[in-house]
């Protein structure tokens, strides 16, 4: 069975997790490490030292545990030319950037499962964008429907994957298409390819209204399993990437573009630093999902 969930101002609102949401292994080594300390704190030191020591592994914790994090932007990358990438869409909740997008038809927005968390509001998504901050030939669309991989959790990276149906049909223009999808099989390492978005330009620095692309390359399977660990990364669903431009906070759901076409979408990266070459960007392989995604679009009623 699928998750279709539909707008409605019916939905009653979830506890929403920020899109800075902790994984379980994260989770967990934190609420060890309180624990432990707390049991040491209360045999040998007085309450006031529990407050001191508290806020000193508060403050270093940072520095010490490394997790991934979701919604990812571009860094040291440049503007693009306006409208050249007509496939990318802007995310919305009350007309303001969430995350990152691409059409796959002309009513089938495809982006990152954890860009949705329930929200009762309808989602718009603003296509044939190039700068947020200006009209220019761009217009807002609803979403219909948001219909996430069935295997996906808030608590969990893997199958990082969503289809948003829209209320009406884009007109395809040219600032406005669709970019095409793989077929089967798989990339692989050291193949050139691109990421764009809006958003921070660098790790914790501005967010850019307008269209940024960076250049990456795709590293071999084995070598983000050594980086990220199997926890994090697992090869049948996932590709990971780096380069001297890449991925940071703000752009989840964008796409990873090689030559022509949508091998991948922006999933998760590095908490500590964005674009990092010892814990890459990672996208969620397009290829693995191919027959739940023509399965979604074949089986739901067209729009009239």
């Amino acid at each position: 069975m699928y998750c279709i969930r539909f707008a409605s101002s019916l939905m009653p609102r979830p506890t929403l997790h920020s899109y800075f949401t902790l994984p379980p292994m994260y989770l967990q080594d934190l609420k060890h490490v309180w624990r432990d300390t707390w049991l040491c704190v209360q045999e040998h030191i007085v309450f006031i030292m529990i407050i001191i020591s508290l806020l000193l592994l508060a403050s270093l914790l940072p520095h010490l545990t490394f997790t991934a994090r979701v919604n990812v932007d571009i860094v040291n990358g440049k503007e693009a030319k306006p409208h050249s990438r007509p496939y990318m869409v802007s995310l919305q909740k009350d007309k303001k950037h969430i995350c990152g997008g691409f059409l796959i038809s002309d009513e089938f927005v495809m982006t990152a499962a954890h860009c949705w968390k329930g929200y009762p509001e309808i989602l718009t998504v603003e296509v044939g964008a190039h700068d947020l901050w200006k009209s220019e030939v761009s217009y807002h669309v609803e979403v219909k429907s948001y219909i996430s991989h069935p295997h996906y959790t808030f608590c969990s990276q893997w199958n990082d994957i969503m289809l948003l149906r829209l209320q009406e049909k884009v007109k395809l223009n040219d600032y406005v298409n669709w970019i095409s999808l793989p077929k089967e099989g798989d990339v692989s390492g050291d193949t050139l390819c691109s990421v764009a978005g809006w958003g921070r330009l660098r790790t914790k620095g501005p967010t850019s209204n307008r269209l940024m692309e960076a250049n990456t390359t795709t590293i071999n399977h084995e070598e983000c399993q050594r980086k990220w660990g199997s926890k994090y990364f697992q090869a049948s669903q996932m590709i990971c990437a780096y380069g001297h431009g890449g991925s940071c906070l703000g752009d989840s759901g964008g796409p990873l573009v090689c030559g022509n076409t949508a091998v991948g979408v922006t999933s998760f990266g590095s908490r500590i630093r964005c674009n990092s070459p010892a814990h890459p960007t990672v996208y969620t392989k397009i290829s693995a999902y191919l027959p739940w995604i023509h399965q979604i679009i074949r089986n739901i009623k067209p729009i009239s």
